[in-house]
């Protein structure tokens, strides 16, 4: 009788983690759709605070200042224009 109540216990808790589990994925769905539609906020230049428009030179990407006050690349540009 002990035998045939620890089995059903243990059939009670494996439920229990199923369920769980089950919730914890929906909300890491949730979470990685929010993340998704989440709009890209927008960089602005150091020193006059324009925002940065994304441009292509010399087949470098960059975001540069729309007053010309500077550009900036990212890491993979970077290696990029020191590889030319």
């Amino acid at each position: 009788m002990a035998d045939e109540k620890d089995r059903y216990g243990e059939k009670l808790h494996d439920k229990a983690k199923v369920h769980a589990d089950q919730w914890a994925r929906q909300q890491d769905a949730e979470l990685l759709e929010k993340m998704r539609n989440k709009p890209v906020a927008a960089m602005h230049c150091p020193k006059c605070d324009s925002v940065l428009v994304d441009k292509v030179h010399s087949g470098i990407h960059l975001h540069a200042c729309p007053n010309d006050d500077g550009a900036w690349l990212d890491a993979s540009a970077l290696e990029n224009l020191l590889k030319k």
